[in-house]
């Protein structure tokens, strides 16, 4: 029964998948015709698996955005590859805990060998630890509370058991151009939005490194951390990381260096992932 279940569901995402280059980029909305389709009142029992299936492809492929097709240009992603649309159905078949060796082995393998490819892919150095997490925004969060450890730990303190209350003021540069998910990740860790200190960006997007040159050398002695990006998502602009991280590290500041859309504190990276299955994911380096 699973196996029919199965082949039923992969039929699906095959017809959709190959008629995705001729369809409509962004469709006509019709919420109200969606949750006739899909919504109304709790059922009161359970209903055969396939008859779920055909329901949510009837009501909800009709309102899908045509992201994996050639013609969609919002937002920085890319279409899925046929391997990573494969791996993701193993890796949602497998259904593993895949949070450390002991819960999921295999999984815990797998990420190690994404994670050395692609630390050799980007020219970082093969001892640098790595993460796979959700997006951006994930990802912002992990490389900046990294930074704030590593910075706050500079100073003497111990940011992991005495949090913020007292701890030495750092300052934290980013470019006008900045991704937002940096200000939710500098509120989400206690440094607020407004411990930004916005640099000049020049006009293409990219961060004016005479600009940041000239606030790193206003900088106050202390803790600094400065965000770089490689890729604007509005221009594709990539900042000059050389000669940035080389001005942050002249002031005594922690310079991150990013391959892909958004990083702070250490490096994140925008793929697919087809190895661990999930297309909605990004490495975070440290």
């Amino acid at each position: 029964m699973l196996e029919k279940l199965l082949v039923r569901t992969a039929r699906h995402i095959a017809a959709y998948r190959t008629a995705v280059d001729d369809a409509p980029v962004f469709p006509t909305l019709d919420f109200d015709a969606v949750r006739a389709v899909i919504g109304g009142p709790l059922p009161d029992g359970p209903q055969a698996a396939e008859l779920v299936v055909d329901q949510l492809v009837a009501g909800v492929e009709p309102v899908m955005v045509s992201t994996t097709g050639p013609r969609y240009f919002g937002f920085v992603i890319g279409g899925a590859l046929p391997a990573s649309t494969a791996a993701e159905l193993l890796a949602v078949g497998w259904d593993q805990p895949a949070y450390n060796h002991l819960s999921s082995p295999g999984s815990a393998v797998v990420e190690e060998v994404a994670g050395a490819w692609l630390l050799e892919l980007l020219g970082l150095p093969a001892d640098a630890s790595f993460g796979f997490v959700t997006g951006a925004q994930g990802a912002n969060t992990v490389c900046l509370a990294a930074a704030r450890h590593h910075v706050l730990a500079n100073a003497g303190w111990d940011v992991e058991r005495d949090g913020l209350t007292g701890a030495p003021v750092v300052r934290i540069l980013a470019s006008e151009e900045r991704h937002a998910t940096v200000d939710r990740s500098l509120r989400l860790l206690g440094f607020g939005s407004g411990s930004l200190d916005l640099v000049r960006a020049d006009d293409n997007g990219a961060i004016d490194i005479t600009a940041l040159r000239h606030a790193l050398a206003e900088t106050p002695e202390g803790p600094a951390i400065v965000c770089l990006q490689a890729g604007n998502v509005n221009t594709g602009a990539c900042d000059d990381l050389g000669a940035a991280v080389e001005s942050a590290h002249e002031h005594g500041g922690m310079g991150s260096r990013r391959w892909g859309l958004r990083a702070v504190g250490g490096c994140e990276s925008d793929q697919e992932a087809p190895c661990a299955g999930y297309r909605d994911c990004r490495l975070v380096g440290y």
